[in-house]
């Protein structure tokens, strides 16, 4: 019986996975360079997650936790740009890039275990 809610939560932290990374891939936006480097910031993330779990660096747990948090952070940006006519200020992309670096190290970190 755990085998197969092992089997079945596995199959969902993966599918979650493929669909985060097929739906974070995002096109530049003219005119918003602010914009462009924290999409590419999240997208360069999701990348290096799906490779760590191709390659079994990461398992399913560390991937669906970092899946959530750059789902947190595209989410905050998506916020802070409705607020100002999809530009982000200097603070605010400040302050996604700390999450991003914050990400960014924990994944380093767990692939190296």
């Amino acid at each position: 019986m755990k085998s197969i809610r092992r089997l079945i939560a596995a199959a969902f932290v993966v599918s979650t996975a493929v669909a985060s990374v097929a739906m974070a891939q995002t096109a530049d936006v003219p005119g918003h360079p602010r914009v462009n480097e924290v999409n590419q910031r999240i997208d360069n993330q999701q990348n290096r997650i799906s490779n760590g779990v191709a390659n079994g660096t990461m398992n399913g747990k560390q991937a669906a936790r970092d899946e959530t948090r750059d789902a947190n952070i595209a989410q905050r940006a998506s916020a802070d740009e409705a607020k100002h006519n999809g530009h982000l200020t200097k603070k605010e992309t400040r302050n996604l890039n700390r999450a991003e670096n914050r990400n960014s190290r924990d994944i380093r970190r767990q692939k190296a275990h």
